[in-house]
């Protein structure tokens, strides 16, 4: 069976990412130009600003990749881009630029889904990993419970009513006087600070979740004390938060009877979180997985890999793809 190539291009946010993936689980290179430290100053990301670097870093990025992985552009078999969701400028860049490569070389196109792309990594991390399992996708944007049945096949099971996990741990971060980007910060600073702050957990009869309750508690303490614990504050929301995410979680498994439950998302990197979920996995006699460190946040070889699996099924795009900035799972 002849090995398929795929080039993948992600720039949904602040990451300007190329990748060369073959037979969607392995490797190539995986070349990430991140824009942190651009955005630090205004403590989170300016859209203008990200797609603005996202041209003037793509080209570099693309020929990087190609010299990593050793391979000319004729040797692709298809160019996977990232189209939604995401920031409607920066995915317009990756969007063109695929484009413009799918028609200068008459490869096929393959316009993938973020979402997918961050379920994907696990497949990069695990070659022994096969659907159906369960996935739960924590990032700055989403938090989903999802029942993958199969490679291209989903369902929702839940998902955040409010904001996003990722987007809570940044805007607490934010109350709590830390640099962006908050997550890891809150990670860090937690692991000095004892959980003894008394914050709301928010459930509900179905598999949703909520998070804005929580966010507007440590808001308000942070207001009323002025010698409050930075350390315990960040202790105290990452339990509350991750008790969230696994009691949903453990429901989800009960539901389904599923023995798989992969986490996917810049917030799986969370050291906490891995933790506690490898307990649960204990508990519940379930098999834990979760991607690499470096393919928890955004990056082109988790679009490769997704897009893998939509080339193999015929699922190829035409050159009027556009972006879509809400594109749902």
């Amino acid at each position: 069976m002849k090995d398929i190539i795929i080039l993948a291009i992600e720039s949904s946010c602040d990451e300007t990412s190329v990748s060369i993936v073959k037979n969607g689980r392995e490797v190539l290179s995986n070349v990430i130009s991140s824009q942190i430290p651009i955005h630090k100053k205004f403590g989170g990301v300016v859209p203008e600003i990200a797609s603005r670097n996202h041209v003037e870093a793509i080209s570099n990025v693309t020929k990087q990749a190609l010299q990593q992985a050793d391979i000319d552009f004729e040797d692709i078999d298809a160019v996977a881009c990232t189209y939604g969701p995401g920031l409607v400028g920066a995915l317009l860049v990756g969007v063109s630029y695929a484009k413009a490569l799918s028609f200068a070389l008459n490869k096929p196109l393959i316009g993938v889904n973020h979402i997918h792309g961050h379920i994907a990594a696990n497949y990069i991390t695990y070659k022994e990993l096969e659907p159906p399992f369960l996935c739960l996708i924590i990032s700055g944007g989403h938090t989903h419970l999802v029942h993958i049945k199969d490679y291209n096949e989903f369902e929702i099971l839940g998902k955040t009513k409010d904001d996003a996990i990722g987007e809570a741990f940044d805007k607490v971060a934010r109350v709590l006087g830390l640099e962006y980007p908050g997550g890891p910060k809150i990670d860090k600073l937690s692991k000095q600070g004892m959980p003894n702050i008394e914050l709301p957990h928010t459930y509900f009869e179905d598999l949703d979740f909520s998070f804005s309750g929580i966010k507007t508690a440590v808001l308000n303490i942070n207001h009323k004390m002025a010698d409050l614990n930075k350390s315990d504050m960040c202790a105290s929301f990452q339990k509350v938060a991750t008790d969230m995410l696994i009691e949903n979680t453990k429901r989800a498994i009960k539901k389904l009877k599923i023995q798989k439950v992969a986490l996917a998302g810049g917030v799986s990197a969370n050291s906490y979180i891995r933790q506690k979920f490898l307990e649960l996995g204990e508990n519940e006699k379930v098999e834990i997985y979760f991607p690499k460190l470096d393919l928890c946040t955004d990056n082109a070889a988790m679009i490769g890999a997704a897009g893998y699996y939509y080339y193999i099924n015929g699922k190829t795009s035409s050159l009027d793809l556009n972006a879509v900035p809400n594109l749902k799972i």
